[in-house]
């Protein structure tokens, strides 16, 4: 069953089905859901393009074959990149023990398949015995997916936003953590601590995490590996993969096909 970004006014929480899944396809220009909640759990899947999802202490980056988990409650609010293609899950709380935080996981390709394949039934198809067994299959393996650490601590704390905001919007920019401390009028030593204590993070390290996110929506979108690099103000391509192998395991080119491959 394919929709469109917003589910066109469905309201996931009308039911009590244990798990729903619809594909959702996005327009040429990248699309958003403002800040809303779900009774249910969700679980967006990234089958094409990618997803970022903002809760209110932190942004998380979705890349191809990964989904976001949002747990029931939880305010969020989703941009997709043009093109993309997705896969909403909506699962009713307590029946699959699923983490109490929002985190990133790496989608295997069984629990792809089955989550496709409920996307594609209706709600009479659903409440089906041997529709009902693949869910239990899928409530048995969603638990063993693999976390990974894609998102960027965030913080409601307005210099902290600010700053955020400024490196979203030009991530090739280097300012010093100096330079950014003589700009909102505090010693460097200040915004050090705020920085960590808003974030859990040195400012060098979530400077590279924001980063790190910008390059992978770059490469997703299509980007050479030299293109990012240039548009994250790296000296060089070499420097700009070294700091990726050391984030995520593997070279941009190994990253993206190992995606692919799943």
């Amino acid at each position: 069953m394919e929709r469109g970004l917003a589910l066109e006014g469905f309201d996931p929480d009308s039911n009590r089905l244990p798990a729903q899944a619809f594909r959702i396809l996005v327009a040429e220009s990248e699309n958003e859901i403002v800040f809303h909640q779900h009774r249910k759990g969700q679980l967006i899947l990234a089958l094409h393009g990618g997803i970022t999802c903002e809760v209110e202490q932190a942004v998380w980056m979705v890349p191809t074959q990964h989904a976001v988990w949002i747990p029931g409650e939880m305010p969020h609010s989703n941009r997709a990149t043009a093109n993309a293609r997705l896969s909403f899950l909506f699962i009713e709380p307590g029946v699959v023990e699923m983490p109490a935080q929002c985190c990133t996981l790496r989608i295997s390709p069984l629990v792809r398949e089955l989550i496709l394949h409920l996307a594609q039934q209706n709600e009479n198809d659903l409440a089906q015995p041997e529709t009902q067994r693949l869910v239990q299959v899928l409530f048995d393996e969603l638990p063993r997916q693999a976390v990974e650490q894609l998102h960027l601590p965030m913080s409601a704390h307005p210099k902290i936003r600010f700053i955020a905001e400024q490196l979203a919007l030009r991530p090739q920019q280097r300012q010093t953590l100096e330079q950014w401390a003589s700009q909102l009028a505090m010693s460097e030593r200040n915004l050090a601590r705020l920085v960590v204590k808003e974030t859990g993070l040195s400012f060098r390290r979530w400077r590279q995490q924001l980063q790190l996110i910008i390059a992978l929506q770059l490469l997703i979108g299509g980007s050479s590996v030299q293109q990012v690099a240039s548009e994250l103000g790296y000296d060089s391509t070499n420097a700009f993969i070294t700091m990726f192998k050391k984030a995520l395991g593997n070279t941009p080119g190994r990253y993206l096909t190992s995606l692919e491959l799943q």
